[in-house]
């Protein structure tokens, strides 16, 4: 029977202490109780140290993940500019740790060896962030992240989180929290790209449709002053007045249609970006004024069309409705 674990069987509890040795009593059972409770405990908490020991520190993360080496950069710069840092935290009120900064390089890690794109999102004077073997006092809290292609289509992504004292410079190494909450946020952000994409191209295939059904749907033909010739037919039958309101109605609707879908540009102008982030290359610049067409809305950015045919993003608040 494993040390520590009390079994209750059918035998007679007056015969343990006889049995252990000692005299029947109440004054010999007591002290054999008070054993088996220390034995229980001590035992537990051995089994605890040992769980405490089983975690693992130091080790990182390292994806294959199945974008392209362009898209994933992308997001990953995203998200070293977003000023925090998840999977721990200052107080058991926070959800993260605020105030982060993207830095170029930082002294927390050596130079990396393995070449591929490397970035850094640091946060200094952080006191005893969660989830760092042995943390206990202020000091700067490094995250790094390396993106190296494999090939056209994929991409290795390896995350690694530190933490070192700024009194006695040791360091401290994650248990890996770090690590896995900021792929989660990097990985959220690639199947959003991925979401968006399929979502542009039924919008546009949708776009294409409708203009083929309703040809009202397309641009406004340019106005003729010219007055058209009287039908004499229909000069000879008296018009009906449903008929007459009927293409009214259409040309409202098409107008409200236009309206829900156009966009103007606000002052000073606004860059079309080529994928829904800050870090996205810029495919234009786009003046004051600038009238485009929503194809895809998402919570922060609007994917559009311009008169030109050029497909790209912009923020929501620096586009306006067209009066």
């Amino acid at each position: 029977m494993p040390a520590g674990i009390l079994v209750r069987t059918s035998a007679n509890y007056s015969q343990w202490p006889r049995f252990l040795g000692r005299r029947s009593g109440a004054n010999s059972v007591v002290p054999w109780t008070v054993g088996f409770v220390v034995i229980f405990l001590v035992s537990a908490f051995q089994l605890l140290a040992r769980e405490k020991d089983a975690t693992q520190y130091g080790m990182g993360l390292i994806v294959n993940i199945p974008f392209p080496e362009s898209e994933v950069v992308q997001v990953v710069q995203d998200v070293v500019q977003n000023g925090i840092i998840r999977g721990t935290k200052e107080y058991n009120k926070d959800d993260y740790i605020k105030d982060a900064i993207a830095v170029g390089s930082t002294r927390v890690f050596p130079e990396p060896t393995e070449g591929g794109n490397v970035f850094y999102k640091i946060r200094l004077k952080a006191l005893d962030p969660r989830n760092f073997k042995d943390s206990g006092d202020m000091g700067t809290l490094a995250v790094r992240y390396v993106v190296q292609a494999q090939g056209d289509k994929n991409t290795v992504l390896r995350i690694d989180a530190r933490f070192v004292e700024d009194f006695r410079h040791t360091v401290h190494a994650s248990n890996g929290s770090v690590e896995s909450a900021e792929y989660k946020d990097i990985h959220d952000r690639l199947d959003a790209i991925e979401l968006t994409k399929a979502q542009t191209v039924e919008a546009q295939q949708q776009q294409q449709q409708a203009r083929k059904q309703n040809p009202a749907l397309m641009d406004d033909p340019p106005q003729s002053n010219t007055q058209p010739a009287a039908d004499p037919i229909g000069a000879a039958v008296p018009p009906d007045a449903g008929a007459q309101a009927s293409p009214q109605t259409l040309e409202e609707r098409v107008q409200e249609l236009r309206k829900q879908v156009e966009r103007r540009v606000k002052a000073p102008g606004a860059p079309l970006k080529s994928a829904p982030f800050h870090t996205a290359s810029t495919l234009q610049s786009l003046p004051s004024g600038t009238e485009v067409l929503i194809v895809v809305s998402t919570p922060y950015w609007f994917g559009v069309e311009t008169h030109e045919g050029q497909h790209g993003w912009i923020l929501r608040d620096e586009l306006e409705f067209v009066p």
